[in-house]
């Protein structure tokens, strides 16, 4: 049996024994909501596993094992899984597929009306002159323009993931299984962490979208409100503008970074900043949480002004400065987060580039680009590389800097909400 105590010290917090919870007696497993199902026997186990729909059924516990463990570490589970998992991608491939045609439908009906205006523009010129001035109508029209990138965003990204998901099937072989588990497991711990300060980062932000949800329904009423998808009241309040930053308005740079254009921009935003803001504040230590975000935010800010016109608003900046991060801090520490986990955020510059290019109209690409270089730069500054599967230790002068960063946060964000009132 191996030791303990050197299991400890020779593995990441996420791959040691005492990782998950303790195990009960007999047999059960544990939805993501961390509720318990004990089962009487290893058939009624091994059927949830079979029969789970969602991919609800997180760890397990079994004789033998004093720790909960995940269903692919259970013996025995290769056919159930593999029925789950066949299950799992075929739904959401079809799902996927679904929304592909739905997107796609709405994508043609913009295009298709803003040929059709730009056909009709100058009813005496040739058809194929009226045609040009048609195609040009397409690729100037802003509704063309954010249909596409909500068809990329909601259909085809979804779509193509699911595809890959499907087509990697045939690896989920017990080989398959063994490999996947060090990712898994990544996951499913990190998940599990409380990760308080970034949830006091995502009440600042909601506080400020919930005031500019308010200050739209106020100016325009219930009926307009109620999508929400309209562009919300805030921009000229508190967002940045840069003629007016240029003109001595310097704390709009930091006040823009909570604010939002519309529900779907804020709502990918806070989807990120859990997941980033979990995996910074989990593995990198609190402090450096408010710390890379306002370095992020504030070098992504500039960046904007100097290279878009248009004003800007959002938490891009902060976040991309935390994936910018996580990318340079887990190569440096590279037993920390295993390898495919480490791959994951890489395709997340990936589609966020992709996101960029295709709706570079509506997206701020430089702030984008500011944030992620600072991340990466403070990450190589403030973090040797290191060999050791260990967090790195919180020093006083990380706390003091982490605190005061937090403060500045907050203050911004009770700010931006007292100009979005007085506006």
């Amino acid at each position: 049996m191996n030791d303990p105590v050197q299991e400890i010290s020779d593995c990441p917090v996420w791959a040691r024994h005492d990782a998950f919870p303790a195990a009960p007696d007999g047999w059960g497993w544990v939805d993501a909501k961390g509720r318990s199902h004990p089962c009487a026997s290893r058939q009624l186990l091994v059927s949830a596993i079979r029969d789970d729909r969602d991919g609800s059924l997180v760890l397990v516990w079994a004789p033998g094992h004093l720790r909960m463990i995940l269903p692919e570490e259970l013996e025995g589970t290769g056919d159930a899984l593999r029925a789950a998992r066949d299950r799992w991608t075929h739904d959401d491939l079809t799902d996927s597929a679904h929304k592909l045609k739905w997107f796609g439908g709405v994508l043609v009906a913009f295009a298709a009306w803003a040929f059709y205006r730009g056909f009709n523009t100058d009813v005496h010129g040739t058809a194929a002159d009226r045609a040009k001035i048609g195609l040009g109508a397409i690729l100037g029209s802003t509704s063309v323009g954010l249909a596409l990138l909500m068809f990329v965003i909601l259909a085809f990204i979804p779509w193509y993931q699911a595809r890959k998901r499907r087509q990697e099937l045939g690896k989920w072989t017990q080989v398959g299984i063994a490999a996947s588990v060090p990712a898994l497991r990544f996951e499913t711990w990190l998940e599990r962490q409380r990760a308080p300060f970034t949830k006091v980062l995502l009440g600042l932000v909601t506080l400020v979208a919930l005031l500019q949800i308010f200050g739209h329904v106020r100016s325009v009423g219930w009926k307009a409100g109620a999508a929400l998808l309209q562009t919300w009241q805030g921009t000229s309040a508190a967002g940045l503008i840069k003629n007016r930053y240029l003109q001595g308005e310097w704390w709009r740079l930091f006040t823009a970074p909570f604010l939002h254009g519309n529900l779907v921009h804020f709502l990918m935003n806070a989807s990120a900043l859990v997941y980033l803001g979990r995996r910074v504040e989990t593995f990198a230590r609190w402090p450096h949480l408010p710390l890379v975000f306002f370095f992020a935010a504030s070098v992504g800010g500039e960046a904007s002004v100097r290279f878009i016109a248009a004003p800007t608003v959002g938490a891009s900046g902060g976040l991309m400065g935390w994936l910018g991060f996580l990318l340079v801090f887990e190569t440096l520490h590279a037993r920390l987060v295993p390898r495919p986990a480490r791959r994951r955020l890489a395709a997340g510059v990936f589609l966020t580039a992709l996101i960029g290019l295709v709706g570079y109209r509506h997206i701020d690409n430089a702030a984008h680009a500011g944030g992620l270089l600072a991340g990466m730069l403070y990450a190589v500054i403030v973090f040797p590389k290191s060999a050791s599967p260990h967090r790195p230790r919180t020093t006083i002068t990380d706390l003091v800097a982490g605190g005061a960063a937090l403060i500045v946060l907050a203050a911004a964000a009770l700010f931006a909400v007292s100009r979005i009132v007085a506006g």
